[in-house]
């Protein structure tokens, strides 16, 4: 099986591994759209090309154009919490979609209206009120302007490997150089510091700190999963030196972790969410106190398509479902999918570590390989950090799924 595989590249260089297994002949093509070169002729080049073309999916599955299905152990990098095509989804999108699907925000509209009521509900009391956004960056986005205009002041700390998004406010929040060189200088001025060490935020906080940007659990930079009391002593930090606390749970939030909010144990004064908040459709929320509510004038941040009434009856509808027996179901998957990775023997893994359905496996090298193997074998995961496999499948996964998963993975590292 080893002998599929092309030479690594590089370390990071996902677009060679995922060459095709052979060059097909022209002919081979006359009857099927080839729409892995139209998507790579017309579609600007920022991302790695998988080489395979889904069309469609079901349940866990994704099917390509040749009805090949995969195990979805990704859900769209942690958006599909609920898989595709999912029923009740569905016939209530169906339904808003008769209705009316895009509204402006100076219209009051009543689903927009329910989606904010039980989103504030669901956070259990911490938030007064939510800006909606179509993403997680513009999320941020939003968090960073209206800490300045909460408190007058520019300067932010976020953390080392924490990653908030790519637009130019949250990218200066976001860790690592390659996405920040290009467009320096950045935005205002931020500081980073160690994740999980609450003493190196306290040294960092002066008189013109506005706020302490941080995720629960960093995902992109490889699964990071801090010390148990962390937040709560950040809370703490921010309250003595009088800053604000934002936390980022656009991967985090919505159920991920097995809770809701991952930073349940605390409140912060500003909250983001994003991803599978709208059960597969565009979205981001800002969520805030009434404190910092308050000091939020009109006209100064909107959105056109922010808090539409077709992605609000996604929100209803996710948050319906997320109830305590399903939040309860991913913790115990959670658990099960991380026993059975830490099972595998073998020295390629140096560690697995997560928390609910967001695991990561760190590998010694060859992570990349570990991927391509994997998409051979027909499960899609995705990369994390430098070296990290990393798994976010959909919250209606079973144990079997998690069998055949493991299996797969355990196979593909003693190939390697």
């Amino acid at each position: 099986m080893s002998s599929r595989v092309p030479p690594l590249a590089g370390r990071g260089d996902l677009l060679r591994l995922f060459l095709p297994r052979f060059t097909r002949d022209r002919n081979d093509r006359i009857n099927m759209k080839d729409y892995q070169l139209l998507q790579q002729k017309y579609v600007v080049n920022t991302y790695p090309d998988r080489h395979i073309t889904l069309i469609k999916g079901d349940g866990v599955y994704l099917y390509d154009q040749n009805n090949q299905k995969y195990l979805d152990m990704m859900s769209n990098y942690g958006v599909s919490i609920f898989g595709y095509n999912n029923p009740h989804i569905n016939k209530f999108l169906r339904n808003q979609l008769k209705n009316l699907v895009v509204l402006h925000g100076s219209f009051n509209n009543n689903t927009r209206a329910l989606a904010s009521q039980k989103l504030i509900e669901k956070c259990k009391g911490y938030y007064a009120k939510v800006y909606w956004a179509n993403s997680g960056t513009e999320a941020i986005e939003a968090a960073l302007k209206f800490a300045v205009l909460a408190t007058g002041k520019k300067k932010f700390i976020s953390c080392i490997g924490g990653y908030h998004g790519k637009t130019l406010g949250s990218l200066s929040a976001t860790s690592g150089e390659k996405y920040k060189n290009p467009f320096e200088p950045l935005l205002w001025q931020f500081k980073q510091v160690t994740f999980g060490n609450e003493k190196e935020l306290e040294k960092a906080i002066d008189k013109d700190t506005a706020a302490f940007v941080v995720e629960p659990v960093q995902g992109e930079s490889g699964v990071i999963v801090p010390p148990k009391d962390y937040l709560k002593k950040v809370r703490d930090i921010c309250n003595k030196h009088n800053i604000l606390l934002i936390i980022d749970e656009i991967q985090t939030g919505a159920g991920r972790t097995g809770d809701f909010l991952a930073s349940e144990e605390v409140s912060a004064d500003i909250l983001c969410l994003g991803k599978g908040l709208a059960g597969g459709l565009p979205v981001g929320a800002t969520i805030v106190t009434q404190n910092i509510a308050n000091k939020i004038p009109k006209h100064i941040h909107t959105s056109t398509f922010g808090g539409n009434p077709f992605v609000c009856a996604g929100v209803i509808k996710t948050l319906e479902i997320l109830d305590d027996r399903l939040l309860n179901q991913v913790k115990n998957l959670g658990e099960y999918f991380i026993n059975k990775l830490k099972a595998i023997k073998s020295d390629l893994i140096l560690q697995v570590r997560g928390k609910g359905l967001i695991i990561g496996v760190e590998v010694k090298d060859k992570r990349n390989a570990l991927l391509k193997f994997l998409q051979d074998e027909h499960v899609l995961v995705i990369p994390a950090g430098e070296n990290v496999v990393r798994f976010l499948p959909p919250f209606i996964i079973t144990k079997e799924n998690i069998d055949f998963t493991v299996e797969k993975f355990k196979k593909c590292v003693d190939s390697l």
